[in-house]
C-alpha cells in the first residue's frame, strides 16, 4: 500500500514513543511493587513473569478479539490511551494495594500466590494492551517480504524507544523527580502517541478484507513449528542471560537503579540494532529460517565472549573508579564496560525476531496472527528463562553452568531451525558437493561453539568478595567459602592474623576484626541493657550472626527471631563465625525466618 509506505516513518516515530513510555512504566511499576511484595528473587520473578505474561496474552488475543475490519491505527490509538489510564490507576491504587497485601501477607505457598495476585491485578491489563500493539499495527502492512521487513523495523523502533525510556527513567525522572512524575510523563507520552495515531488514521484509509484470511496449506512450504520453537528458545536464552549478567555486572558496578538502567539500556540497544539488521536481511534472503538458525549459532559464540569478558577481563581492568569525583566519569566507564561485554550477543537476539517473522509469514497470511504467534512464542520463552534461571538454575548450578546452558539453548535453537531449513541437503543430487560442504562447515561451527560452552570460566571469587575494588584488593585474602544463592552471592575470606571477612555482593558486611566485633556486639548489648528484662528479640538481617548471638548471653532472653533474605547466609556462612556468634543457628531459642 502506497499510503502505508509514505506514512511508515511516522509510525516508526510513534512506536519509538510507545516503547519509551513502556520502559518508564516498567521501571516505575517494579519499584512501586517492590515496596509492596518485596525485592527478593522470587518477588522479582513474579513481577517479570506477570509483566511478560500480559504481553504474551495481548499478542495472542488481538487476532481473536479484534476484527480485521477495524482500522489498525485506530485500534493502536485506543490501546495507547488505555495504557495511560491503567498507568495512572496503578499509581493511585497503590495505597489500597499496600493495605490489602499487608493484611494478608504470609510465608509459604499462600504468600507466593498472594504476590502473584497483586502483581496480576496491577500489571496484567496494561501489559496485555502493550503486547497487542505490534500485532495491531502489523495489520496495516502487507504480509509480503517488504511488509514483513517493515514489521521488523517497527520492533526495532519500539526497542530504541525502550532504550530512551530506560535512560530517561533511571537517570532523570526518578533521580530528579519521583515515581509520580515519571508515571505522568509516561501517560502523557501514551496520549500524545494515541492522538498522533488517530490523526494518521484519518489520512490513511483502511480497506478491510472481504473475508478473513486463512493460513496457507501449501505442502512445499516448511512447517512453522520450528520457527516458533526456535524463537521461544531464543527468548529463553536472552532473558536467562540477562538475569545471569545482571547478577554478575551488579557485583562489578554496584546493585543500584543506575546499574540496572545501564545494563537494560545496553541490552535493548543491541536488540534494536540487531532487529534493524535482521529486518534488512529478511527482505533479501531466500531462506529466513536458515538465516535464523545461523544467527542462533553465532549467538552461542557471542555468549561465550560475554562470559569470558565478565569473568576474566572486566574485573581486572587496572582502573580505580573512586579516583574520579565526577559521576559522569563513572557513568561513562560503566557504560563502556557493559557495552564491551553485553552488546555482541544482543545483536543476534535482536536479529532473530524479524527473521522469525519472515520465516513464519508464508504460512500465515494474516499479519496480526503470525506476528502475534511469533511474539507470544518469544515471550513465553523469555518468561521461562527469567523465572527458571533466577529461581532455579543460578542458586543450584551457579552462574558458570547457567551461562553454559544459555549457549546450549542457542545451539538447540540453531539445530531446530537449520534442521528444518537445510533438510534438502540430505537428499542426494548432482550438485550435492557444495551443499555437503556447507553442511559440514555448519557442523564444525556447532562443535566449536559447544567447545566454547565447556570453556566458560568460573566466576572469580574476588569479584564476589570485592566487586569493583578487585584491582586494588586482589591478592590480599584467601577464600574460605564462595557461594551463589537465590538473592545474593556471598564469600568468606581470611586475611593476615586469622581475621575472617564475610562478603555479600562485593561488600564486606561483617568480620572478626576487633573494631568490627565491637560494633557487632554493641548492636546486641545496648538494646538488651536498655530494656529492663528483654524476653523476645527480632533481628533483621543475619550477617555473621554475631549481633543475634550476643542476645543469647542475656539471661532473660527466651526467643530470638532472625529475618534473612538469603538462605545461604545462616545455613553455611554462620558456621565460619561460630565462636563469635555463640553457635547461634544451633540454639533452640533461635528461629530463622527466610
Amino acid at each position: 500500500m502506497k499510503t502505508a509506505r509514505r506514512s511508515f516513518p511516522v509510525v516508526l516515530a510513534l512506536f519509538l514513543g510507545s516503547g519509551a513510555a513502556a520502559l518508564v512504566y516498567e521501571i516505575v511499576w517494579f519499584q512501586l511493587l517492590e515496596l509492596v511484595i518485596g525485592s527478593t528473587a522470587v518477588s522479582l520473578a513474579v513481577l517479570l513473569g506477570t509483566f511478560m505474561g500480559g504481553m504474551c496474552l495481548g499478542s495472542l488475543l488481538l487476532p481473536r478479539l479484534v476484527s480485521l475490519r477495524r482500522h489498525p491505527l485506530r485500534v493502536y490509538a485506543a490501546f495507547e490511551a488505555a495504557i495511560a489510564v491503567f498507568g495512572l490507576l496503578v499509581l493511585f491504587a497503590m495505597p489500597v494495594i499496600v493495605r490489602f497485601y499487608a493484611s494478608l501477607a504470609g510465608p509459604g505457598v499462600g504468600g507466593l500466590l498472594l504476590r502473584a495476585l497483586v502483581a496480576s491485578a496491577c500489571l496484567l491489563a496494561p501489559t496485555t494492551l502493550m503486547g497487542a500493539t505490534l500485532p495491531a499495527v502489523s495489520r496495516w502492512l502487507e504480509a509480503t517480504p517488504d511488509g514483513v521487513a517493515r514489521m521488523g523495523f517497527l520492533y526495532g523502533a519500539n526497542t530504541v524507544g525502550a532504550v530512551l525510556g530506560c535512560l530517561l527513567a533511571g537517570f532523570y525522572l526518578l533521580r530528579v523527580h519521583d515515581m509520580t512524575a515519571a508515571t505522568f510523563a509516561a501517560a502523557g507520552l501514551n496520549l500524545l502517541v494515541a492522538g498522533a495515531a488517530l490523526l494518521l488514521a484519518g489520512r490513511s484509509p483502511h480497506r478491510p478484507p472481504e473475508k478473513e484470511t486463512r493460513d496457507a496449506e501449501t505442502g512445499a512450504m516448511p512447517p512453522t513449528w520450528p520457527v516458533y520453537l526456535a524463537i521461544a528458545l531464543s527468548g529463553g536464552s536472552a532473558l536467562g542471560a540477562e538475569v545471569v549478567w545482571t547478577r554478575l555486572l551488579s557485583l562489578l558496578l554496584g546493585a543500584t537503579v543506575y546499574t540496572f538502567s545501564i545494563i537494560l539500556a545496553v541490552f535493548l540497544a543491541g536488540l534494536a540494532a540487531g532487529s534493524a539488521a535482521g529486518a534488512y536481511t529478511a527482505r533479501r534472503t531466500s531462506s529466513p529460517l536458515a538465516a535464523l538458525g545461523y544467527c542462533q549459532l553465532f549467538l552461542g559464540a557471542a555468549v561465550a565472549w560475554t562470559a569470558f569478558i565478565i569473568t576474566k577481563s572486566l574485573p581486572f581492568w587496572p582502573v580505580n573508579p573512586q579516583l574520579g569525583s565526577n559521576p559522569w566519569f563513572g557513568f561513562q566507564l560503566d557504560l563502556l564496560r557493559t557495552a564491551w561485554a553485553v552488546l555482541p550477543p544482543t545483536l543476534f537476539w535482536g536479529a532473530s525476531f524479524p527473521l522469525a517473522l519472515a520465516a513464519a509469514a508464508p504460512r500465515v497470511k494474516e499479519p496480526g496472527r503470525f506476528v502475534g504467534r511469533v511474539y507470544a512464542a518469544n515471550t513465553l520463552g523469555a518468561i521461562a528463562g527469567a523465572v527458571g534461571f533466577s529461581l532455579g538454575l543460578i542458586p543450584r548450578l551457579g552462574t558458570r553452568a547457567s551461562q553454559r546452558l544459555v549457549i546450549g539453548l542457542a545451539l538447540a535453537a540453531a539445530a531446530i531451525a537449520l534442521g528444518s531449513a537445510l533438510r534438502p541437503f540430505f537428499r542426494p543430487s548432482r550438485s550435492a558437493l557444495p551443499e555437503l560442504g556447507l553442511r559440514g562447515a555448519t557442523l564444525i561451527a556447532a562443535g566449536l561453539v559447544a567447545a566454547l560452552a565447556l570453556s566458560v570460566p568460573r566466576t572469580p571469587w574476588e569479584l564476589i568478595a570485592y566487586g569493583r575494588d578487585v584491582p586494588r584488593k586482589r591478592g590480599q585474602a584467601t577464600p574460605l567459602y564462595v557461594g551463589e544463592g537465590t538473592n545474593a552471592s556471598v564469600a568468606v575470606t581470611e586475611i593476615g592474623e586469622g581475621i575472617r571477612n564475610f562478603h555479600v555482593s562485593g561488600k564486606v558486611e561483617a568480620s572478626t576484626d576487633p573494631q568490627d566485633m565491637r560494633l557487632e556486639r554493641m548492636l546486641g548489648h545496648i538494646p538488651a541493657l536498655v530494656h529492663p528484662a528483654p524476653r523476645s528479640v527480632l533481628v533483621v538481617g543475619f550477617g555473621a550472626g554475631v549481633t543475634a548471638g550476643t542476645f543469647l548471653i542475656h539471661p532473660t532472653v527466651e526467643k530470638v527471631v532472625v529475618c534473612e533474605i538469603e538462605p545461604v547466609i545462616p545455613e553455611v556462612v554462620a558456621r565460619f563465625f561460630g565462636a563469635e556468634n555463640y553457635d547461634v543457628v544451633d540454639d533452640p531459642r533461635v528461629r530463622i525466618v527466610v
